[in-house]
């Protein structure tokens, strides 16, 4: 299957939009783990399994494991995953940026060593950084677009003089990414929820194309807006999915030994705000 039809599947049978971040930091885990990185496995295993059938994605955050030496178990946690919930598609959240064979080694990490169904990506030093990764069939890769951080101003919203009707560089990637870029159907954008009138604008350049969108729960980014501007469906069926990212307000739904169920709480709150945003 490739990565559009586990992300289709996904979300017919757990009725959702959620993807929950596989962000974690050792210094919020609960008592009993708390500071103990070599439990960074069991921590997201057990956020996994107790919500698994709630999400359309889960996406590991590659740095909060690298950072703290803990890249063999992501290897067990993708692993994991696929033993798991193996109808939920993998998003590596990587952010790779590179050119030629640099480019070429960190696809094979994100599809070969990991496993990964989708990628995030930087496409900042242009087509040839990103064209690596559309060597692997079926394999996704969501390129930054418009970035939910305060920063984002600084370039993507920029515009770009020396293109026709000098649209923001956001909307030239969005355009990009719609058109000459999505040699295979491959790729989707990511697009942040703390800016629903950027997200319908991307929408708008970007019809079919998924858009991972982070910044819903702690960032404060509003789950009802966002559905509202970046989902599309006919007859009943998704055309512009998307993919709503929470991460810290799941992860760390209680400090307490029922993590995990409260994790499954707050997952399956903002899987049904999501659902009934969708017939708004």
């Amino acid at each position: 299957m490739t990565f559009l039809d586990m992300l289709r599947g996904a979300e017919r049978q757990n009725r959702s939009l959620l993807c929950v971040g596989l962000d974690p930091d050792p210094g919020k885990f609960p008592a009993g783990m708390k500071g103990d990185a070599s439990r960074i496995y069991d921590f997201c295993a057990a956020i996994v399994e107790a919500t698994a059938d709630l999400v359309i994605a889960f996406k590991p955050q590659i740095a909060y494991f690298a950072a703290h030496r803990a890249e063999d178990q992501l290897e067990r946690l993708m692993a994991h995953m696929r033993a798991v919930a193996p109808h939920v598609p993998v998003i590596l959240d990587a952010k790779r940026g590179d050119i030629g064979s640099t480019a070429e080694q960190y696809a094979i990490e994100a599809f070969e060593r990991y496993g990964a169904d989708a990628v995030t990506l930087s496409p900042f030093m242009g087509f040839d950084s990103v064209q690596p990764y559309l060597k692997y069939q079926g394999k996704g890769a969501f390129l930054l677009c418009r970035t939910s951080n305060p920063g984002g101003d600084d370039l993507q919203n920029q515009h770009l003089a020396s293109v026709d009707g000098q649209p923001r560089v956001y909307e030239h990637i969005a355009r990009l990414a719609q058109g000459p870029w999505n040699l295979n159907g491959q790729l989707g954008l990511v697009v942040g929820a703390t800016y629903p009138a950027e997200i319908e604008r991307v929408r708008d350049l970007a019809p079919t194309l998924p858009l991972l969108i982070p910044g819903v729960g702690a960032q404060g980014g509003d789950a009802v807006a966002t559905i509202r501007a970046g989902y599309r469906a006919v007859d009943g069926g998704t055309t512009g999915p998307v993919i709503v990212n929470s991460s810290r307000a799941v992860l760390y739904a209680s400090s307490g030994d029922d993590f995990a169920a409260a994790a499954r709480r707050e997952a399956e709150r903002t899987r049904d705000v999501l659902d009934a945003a969708k017939a708004g």
